[in-house]
């Protein structure tokens, strides 16, 4: 061995960072919590992710998970897991969960095959060169599969029946087809002899353990054989990371959840971390880290260290954290230089979240910046305007600043996993501002908007019923009960609708009195449709005078009314008030010549 390959061997390999990504409901938290034997899904919002987490696996863990297929040491000190949340709306959270990553697995229901989250994530990982396997998770829901329990895929595989071996075989053959079209040659784990030209299908259950093992096995041979040289780059030097949660710990105040891509952190360093007024400089007085194969988001029982080697998952102590941006990166200074680079790198950062505000719009808070990208992508893609948007809890100065909305629609606080504090919902209601708040992003918006659309159709709805509609009657001659004050005679309704208060015309333009009431069979009626006969009042008119009582009516619709029917509601009226409508302008322009133009 020569000195510089045995000096290159002599250095620490870093724990490489998996993600997981896929659509949501694929199984991606199943698959860790069978890894790391915990319950992760249940303990989630709607038992679906909604920030990215990290679970570090030890390499011993491994080994005893693969026991029955473990045929070589490696140097790796374990695999740490990013589980990315798996709804649409987690874009760029995915994105940044993709671009920590040096492997990912993206898991696909074997039944239901490719979403379009499926696709986003493999243009995620196609955007970053991020190395992947296909986890076809859920072969125990296929017609006639026997599942043995946790154990190797090919063990299971073998005790299988023809049918739903071959059932299992088509569904591949469908993956590696749908790989094949976004330019990716693919194949069953077992039958890939190039691992660098071919993208690995490991058949799983998530839920019974099937093929996990094969799984792990492959993430830790494809690591160790292709980014070993990569991976030792990356131990010493500068201490990097990104900030997934910041919360206060009872007795430690002010903490930040944090995975550590590059470099050695320890204590006492000084660090630049990103703040909501820019970037703050502090030192670093503590840190934890969780025990093995747990998830740090839901760990509780901590060991402080002096210092940790990436990658890693630790929870940071420093002083002065309040206003700490989650979803931020933060990197260990020496020198005024290094915080200058770090400041551009962040006003960066920002440039690309893009949160551009609108005068008139609805005010969103969230607990990330990550969250906060989401949610404004979401926001955008459904034509919502934002007046301001932030990360942090919910006060009474968004409630203003909801409240100087002109539109009612927009007098809107769009919350999301943040607290409301004292005194804001008494001033929503004060300023009639309304408040959706949730943990899950995908309800949250869902909520919104349903509600958003209900007014939008409630307001029509009245819009159109205060409109003025076009209708056409025809006196019944034969049916003039009472000539005037007022005049009372039965009609059949031509076209359209006739309402109480109605003001009419007769066909060469001249006043024709208004409607005091209408009845049916001795009942009291507001509306006569399109095809009805009944008998109605007239006030202003005398039947003999102003009218012979077998006249052609229309109700006279204002001109503004007219332009409005004419432009958007054309298509709620009947073909015959259609007709009506087409001939009562030229009614109209007998007495006005530039009506309606």
């Amino acid at each position: 061995m020569s000195k510089k390959s045995k000096k290159d061997k002599d250095k620490q390999l870093r724990t490489p960072i998996v993600s997981v990504l896929g659509h949501v409901d694929h199984g991606k938290t199943t698959l860790l919590d069978k890894i790391r034997k915990g319950r992760v899904t249940a303990k989630e919002a709607g038992g679906i992710t909604q920030h990215i987490g990290a679970t570090e696996i030890p390499i011993e863990m491994i080994k005893n998970i693969c026991k029955d297929i473990w045929r070589k040491e490696v140097e790796l000190p374990g695999l740490l897991f990013i589980d990315t949340p798996g709804h649409k709306a987690f874009t760029n959270l995915r994105r940044r969960g993709g671009a920590l990553a040096d492997l990912a697995i993206l898991i696909v229901d074997i039944n239901e095959g490719f979403k379009p989250q499926t696709e986003e994530a493999l243009s995620i990982l196609r955007t970053f060169r991020t190395p992947f396997v296909v986890a076809a998770n859920k072969i125990d829901k296929i017609p006639a599969w026997q599942s043995p329990g946790f154990v190797p895929f090919l063990k299971s595989y073998s005790m299988q029946e023809d049918i739903a071996k071959n059932r299992l075989d088509n569904k591949i053959y469908e993956l590696i087809g749908k790989l094949y079209e976004f330019g990716f040659s693919a194949d069953r784990f077992d039958r890939i002899t190039d691992f660098t030209r071919n993208v690995a299908i490991i058949p799983i259950s998530a839920l019974t353990g099937e093929g996990v093992p094969e799984l792990l096995l492959v993430l830790v041979g494809l690591a160790q054989r292709f980014l070993e040289d990569s991976l030792r780059l990356h131990v010493s030097g500068k201490a990097k990371g990104t900030i997934l949660e910041v919360k206060e710990e009872k007795g430690m105040g002010i903490t930040c959840d944090v995975i550590l891509y590059d470099g050695t952190l320890k204590v006492g360093d000084r660090i630049a971390i990103a703040m909501r007024d820019g970037v703050k400089v502090t030192h670093v007085k503590g840190i934890l880290k969780p025990r093995p194969s747990q998830e740090m988001r839901l760990e509780s029982k901590f060991r402080s260290v002096k210092s940790v080697v990436a990658a890693a998952g630790v929870k940071l102590i420093a002083a002065d954290l309040e206003g700490v941006l989650a979803g931020s990166e933060f990197e260990a200074i020496e020198s005024e230089k290094d915080i200058e680079e770090f400041r551009k790198r962040l006003e960066k950062e920002y440039e690309e979240i893009e949160i551009r505000t609108d005068e008139e719009g609805v005010v969103l808070k969230t607990d990330t910046l990550g969250s906060l990208e989401a949610l404004i992508n979401e926001l955008k893609d459904a034509g919502i305007k934002i007046k301001n948007a932030e990360v942090g809890d919910v006060d009474k100065r968004d409630v203003i600043e909801a409240s100087a909305n002109r539109d009612e629609l927009n007098r809107v606080i769009i919350a999301f996993s943040v607290k409301l504090l004292p005194g804001v919902e008494e001033e929503a209601e004060k300023y009639g501002v309304r408040v959706f708040r949730d943990e899950i992003i995908y309800s949250l918006i869902d909520s919104f908007v349903k509600w958003r659309e209900e007014e939008k159709r409630l307001r029509e709805k009245q819009k159109i019923e205060e409109l003025v509609k076009p209708c056409k009657i025809k006196l019944l001659k034969e049916y003039i009960f009472r000539r005037s004050k007022p005049a009372v005679v039965g009609i059949r309704v031509l076209a359209g609708e006739l309402k109480r208060d109605a003001k009419l015309i007769k066909a060469d333009g001249s006043p024709a009195g208004s409607v005091r009431s209408m009845q049916k069979e001795g009942e009291n009626v507001p509306v006569a449709k399109e095809g009805e006969e009944l008998a109605i009042s007239i006030d202003g008119v005398t039947i003999g005078r102003q009218l012979n009582g077998d006249e052609v009516l229309y109700v006279d619709v204002p001109e503004r009314h007219a332009r409005v029917l004419e432009k958007d509601l054309m298509d709620t009226l009947s073909e015959e008030a259609k007709k009506a409508f087409q001939e009562f302008p030229e009614i109209k322009r007998k007495v006005n010549p530039f009506w309606g133009k």
